[in-house]
């Protein structure tokens, strides 16, 4: 499949704190900015913060704001992915949402829980990877914590006869506190440095119910590790436009991917 030009669009909020129809108000009024995005990318729980008081602030999937998401990805007409606390039976998970303009959705859940947090000691973590196509495009979407674990992320060479790689773009949603800011920047650029890959980190703004800051500092890097855009530590919502030619460009010229380690991935 040939790859078009991809517009991303990077919302950065200031998440209201367990307030969930606040920030559906708040949030739906920015993203209304993006009009004419493929993709709008919202920050990790951006309907509640990230709170550890999951029993009160989880939401289901036949809920309020998995209805919301899709209603606005229908109104839209671009995907819009991020990440919801989602209650099912008794375990309750990170969940990042890709819901797609018809209304439809995947779905990817939280490998690696943030533990100093305690995150693990409340939330189910997932194991299964997501690759969702778009427009020629493969792209891993991720959330958070998960930046800090390249094997988890390693892109490899595709067996299908098109030479492409496992993905071109990996998308990170997060509420990465702001003292850890200089990891978040660095980490991004190594993700696409190492992976021959396009890499989008939308991270939020603002003080949450904990009194932790956020700096912001999203961004977009390109497949050398250089920043396409970089947002300050402002509410700001920003459009990019990803150029497939630079990638394959790159790929070819620059074939790290012939001397990677050959392992395989235990699931648990």
């Amino acid at each position: 499949m040939n790859m078009h030009a991809l517009r991303i669009s990077l919302v950065q909020g200031a998440t209201r704190w367990h307030d969930a129809p606040a920030n559906r108000d708040y949030y739906g009024a920015l993203v209304r900015q993006a009009v004419g995005s493929d993709v709008i990318v919202l920050p990790e729980t951006f309907l509640s913060g990230f709170s550890n008081d999951t029993r009160a602030s989880a939401d289901t999937m036949d809920g309020e704001g998995v209805a919301w998401l899709r209603a606005l990805a229908i109104e839209l007409g671009a995907v819009i992915c991020g990440s919801l606390a989602i209650r099912e039976n008794d375990v309750v998970y990170n969940r990042l949402l890709w819901v797609q303009p018809d209304g439809s959705f995947a779905q990817y859940d939280k490998r690696h829980l943030f533990r100093m947090a305690g995150e693990h000691t409340r939330y189910g973590g997932g194991n299964e990877r997501l690759i969702v196509e778009l427009k020629g495009w493969r792209i891993l979407p991720q959330v958070c914590y998960d930046l800090r674990f390249p094997v988890w992320l390693r892109n490899r060479r595709l067996a299908s006869a098109n030479g492409g790689m496992d993905y071109d773009l990996a998308l990170f949603v997060a509420n990465w506190p702001a003292p850890r800011r200089g990891p978040w920047r660095t980490l991004l650029r190594a993700r696409a440095i190492e992976n021959l890959s396009y890499v989008a980190g939308v991270n939020r703004v603002g003080v949450d119910g904990n009194e932790i800051p956020y700096a912001g500092d999203s961004a977009v890097i390109d497949p050398v590790g250089e920043p396409l855009v970089e947002l300050g530590a402002q509410e700001q919502v920003v459009t990019v436009t990803l150029d497939p030619a630079p990638l394959l460009a790159h790929r070819e010229r620059f074939p790290a991917w012939m001397d990677a380690d050959a392992f395989s991935l235990d699931p648990g």
